[in-house]
């Protein structure tokens, strides 16, 4: 598959739930169904090939995720693979083969994990299985990591004769430090989800049919937040990673200080003076200062 691959043919690698439902064991509906408001489902639909991320895909999964970031209805996004086997095994190397450094620099669908990581809605990747080379830079590009016990991360691209290309090398150095990144950069060595987890770039490691539902769950209770808090918590904790501690604290300021006015401040601060629970804005509705308080 190429970029040049139609809108036509592409739905079908990339499978959107929104609002997405409660999950059971391995991922199956609870009945009656239940939808968790505010939250979508990206599925990465390509599992007779371990959900190998082709640019095609790649470029389908940029859009789908902008396009709920966009949503005000949307308040955070779980991306998963389909099938047991693999979140996704890796980016399709029968494809990759065939580039140049100049295909490569012209292809929108080899932008596809930067556009994932901008987006300001909150993203949490739900791993099962392989997680491998551009598998784990997509979720290491996720602003959370959900793996099942059975999980398996890696950088293997040293083997292929060539680096992590889409942000592993520094998405990695920044949530496990410079060395043990080089370690698994440099040798290709993969690691299991628990240590995954102490390693720290995995938020939550549950039992392995349990991985979705898991996902979900926390979705829904991010999505239960004040909107406008959410995305500024997201940039603020994504510039700690992004820029020096004076510039970050900085950008945190400024944050800060633009919640002030909005309706959800002065109702979560009212509820608090009165020992009750914050009613948050409903699903949906973006607070603004000038609608004024409730």
């Amino acid at each position: 598959m190429t970029d040049q691959q139609t809108r036509s043919e592409a739905p079908e690698l990339v499978l959107v739930e929104h609002p997405a439902r409660r999950r059971g064991p391995d991922g199956a509906s609870v009945e009656p169904p239940e939808p968790l408001p505010g939250v979508a489902l990206v599925t990465l639909n390509r599992p007779r090939a371990l959900n190998a991320l082709s640019f095609a895909l790649l470029l389908r999964l940029a859009e789908t995720v902008e396009e709920l970031d966009a949503d005000p209805a949307c308040r955070a996004i779980v991306i998963t693979g389909a099938g047991t086997r693999a979140f996704a095994a890796g980016a399709d190397v029968a494809e990759l083969a065939e580039q140049t450094a100049e295909s490569l620099a012209a292809s929108p669908g080899f932008r596809g994990w930067d556009r994932v990581a901008a987006v300001a809605t909150p993203t949490i990747a739900a791993v099962r299985g392989f997680a491998l080379g551009g598998g784990a830079e997509l979720a290491l590009a996720c602003d959370m990591v959900v793996a099942g016990d059975e999980a398996t991360f890696g950088q293997p691209e040293i083997n292929l004769g060539v680096i992590p290309g889409a942000g592993g090398t520094q998405r990695l150095a920044r949530a496990i430090g410079k060395a043990r990144a080089m370690e698994l950069v440099l040798t290709g060595r993969r690691v299991s989800a628990a240590e995954a987890e102490r390693l720290g770039f995995v938020t939550r490691v549950v039992p392995a049919a349990e991985t979705l539902g898991a996902a979900l769950d926390l979705a829904s209770a991010v999505a239960a937040q004040p909107v406008e808090a959410v995305r500024a918590a997201v940039a603020a904790v994504r510039a700690a990673f992004e820029t020096p501690l004076a510039e970050g604290v900085r950008i945190e300021r400024d944050l800060f200080g633009s919640l002030f006015g909005t309706p959800d401040q002065v109702e979560g601060m009212r509820a608090f003076a009165e020992r009750r629970e914050p009613r948050w804005r409903a699903p949906g509705a973006v607070a603004r200062p000038t609608d004024g308080a409730s």
